[in-house]
């Protein structure tokens, strides 16, 4: 039985329309005038990130994805913005005018991200029974700890970095506060 363009199947389907459920959340996160509904819209594009998982048959992946990304980073960025005393609110004096700049680099952005993955993946298609579980705890294992262990610890050192620093400037608001006092 031939495979093609014109006969989708409904796991291709619901790919591709959760993949512009990220797309679309993911506009939305460069676009939007309050942080914390950047943050939320943030948080969905992550999401449909992890159902895109499932539906690839990755379950470990799209595990990582909710924990990791939606909930750690989520709760970091917004943990960051309380810290630091950033407006949450709408606001004229942050990057608002960066607006339409940030939109035509988030498209084109996400334009070469799916010319590259169409042209990877142009005669590959969805399998599901899955021969060979490339999601699996083992296959991520031995990527993660052969591959990819270095840039995963400085990823980590960045993350915790980025806490000290808003922890720092937080607590150089208030000591100027204090010494006014």
């Amino acid at each position: 039985m031939s495979h093609g363009y014109l006969s989708p199947t409904g796991l291709e389907i619901a790919f591709v329309l959760i993949g512009l459920v990220t797309l679309g959340s993911g506009l939305l996160v460069v676009t939007v005038k309050n942080l914390v509904h950047a943050a939320l819209w943030l948080l969905v594009c992550m999401g449909s990130i992890a159902v895109e998982y499932l539906l690839l048959t990755a379950e470990l992946l799209a595990w990582i994805q909710v924990l990791i990304y939606a909930g750690a980073i989520i709760v970091l960025f917004l943990f960051g913005l309380m810290l630091t005393r950033a407006p949450i609110g709408p606001t004229e004096e942050l990057n608002v005018r960066h607006r339409w700049p940030a939109l035509i680099v988030g498209l084109g952005a996400a334009g070469t991200l799916v010319t590259v993955i169409v042209q990877a993946y142009q005669h590959t298609w969805f399998d599901p029974r899955g021969a060979v579980p490339l999601g699996s705890g083992e296959a991520l294992g031995t990527q993660l700890f052969k591959y990819w262990v270095l840039p995963f610890e400085v990823l980590s050192v960045l993350l915790l970095a980025a806490l000290v620093g808003a922890i720092v400037l937080s607590r150089r608001g208030r000591d100027t506060e204090e010494a006014e006092a």
